[in-house]
């Protein structure tokens, strides 16, 4: 089975839940954003990982918009699921942008990738662990592979969502990029069932298909809480 969850920034605490620990053999759970755990390469970073890896469920995550790209880039790119993802460990990847996965019986499409409103261009670009927003070619490669799926996925994984909705979500932000626009593409253009997102840290469902996802785990087919 497909699980969703939000932000986990790095806290151990949120795969020792009683949800998390429902898991089995082979499901998937699946974090929308800010991952954390390949951040500083600390002892207790690497201890984490290592007891991550031990987990007999599959952990994916998509870019969120405070990641150590720099750490990131340096874990192999392999086929994953009919897509392409870094692998960190033997059971962790990272969702690569644009690409979409067959995971039990269903296809979801990945485009990870945020903005921090509270940094300006010099914080970003001293700073490698601030996420890079997605380069012309990113979005290209996606439009390809969406295209090759006949505009139709069923589940959409984010952390970020398209200007629409973000303006609906958070009016007072004047904070509107690439990366909105293209999401907002998608929204426009792709079928999909359900469009899971992290970015606003909040626990929401936005009818008919969106649902903000943070603190809890949910079923990806139904969208209900564990």
């Amino acid at each position: 089975m497909i699980y969703i969850t939000g932000d986990t920034h790095g806290d151990i605490s949120k795969f020792k839940s009683p949800a998390m620990r429902k898991l089995k053999k082979d499901d998937c759970v699946i974090v929308c954003g800010d991952f954390g755990f390949v951040w500083d390469g600390s002892g207790e970073e690497l201890n984490n990982l290592k007891w991550l890896s031990k987990r007999k469920y599959k952990i994916l995550f998509v870019e969120g918009a405070h990641e150590n790209f720099e750490m990131l880039n340096k874990y192999p790119k392999v086929d994953f699921m009919g897509g392409r993802a870094r692998q960190v460990a033997e059971n962790i990847y990272q969702l690569m942008r644009g690409e979409i996965f067959e995971i039990d019986g269903k296809k979801v499409f990945a485009f990870g990738g945020g903005d921090d409103e509270e940094l300006d261009l010099m914080d970003i670009r001293e700073c490698p662990e601030f996420t890079r927003l997605p380069e012309e070619a990113e979005c290209a490669h996606s439009r390809e592979n969406l295209e090759k799926a006949g505009q139709k996925v069923d589940y959409i994984v984010t952390y970020d969502v398209g200007f629409k909705l973000r303006s609906m979500l958070k009016m007072e932000s004047n904070c509107f990029n690439n990366l909105h626009a293209y999401l907002n593409e998608v929204a426009n253009s792709c079928s999909f069932e359900k469009w899971y997102f992290g970015c606003f840290h909040m626990d929401k469902r936005i009818p008919p298909k969106y649902y903000g996802v943070y603190k809890n785990l949910y079923d990806a087919e139904t969208g209900k809480e564990i």
